[in-house]
């Protein structure tokens, strides 16, 4: 899982690289094999003039699936860069349960072994 950190209109401290990397392993950890690049932008719309102008913008790429982008403004960056992640972690976990209810929904797709057996004791002789 690569994870590319860029900062508009500002400099990026290591406290904050260390923070959105931290938080992202720790919302998607559980999704590596499935993910496959993760920017994070992170800017000031409004540069010192203040209010709720902090973004987030994380956009994740997996394998076969097409891009999640997920965006968040907040008045604290901090804050905007926990929201996203969470949302991120929630949009994927619900992208990959689909994924997952859709193989096994189709006609034709091999079931899995535990399934198949169960099948074949269903169907054996009882008894004599």
């Amino acid at each position: 899982m690569q994870i590319v950190i860029q900062a508009r209109g500002f400099d990026l401290s290591a406290g904050l690289r260390e923070h959105v990397e931290r938080r992202l392993h720790f919302a998607l950890d559980w999704a590596q094999y499935h993910v496959s690049r993760i920017v994070v932008s992170l800017s000031d719309i409004n540069g010192p003039h203040g209010g709720e102008d902090k973004r987030c913008q994380i956009r994740v790429a997996m394998a076969g699936a097409p891009e999640v982008a997920i965006d968040d403004t907040e008045s604290d960056l901090y804050l905007a860069i926990d929201r996203a992640v969470d949302r991120v972690g929630r949009t994927l976990s619900r992208r990959l349960a689909r994924q997952r209810e859709h193989r096994h929904d189709r006609p034709g797709v091999a079931r899995s072994a535990p399934e198949a057996a169960a099948e074949v004791m269903v169907s054996a002789p009882s008894g004599a």
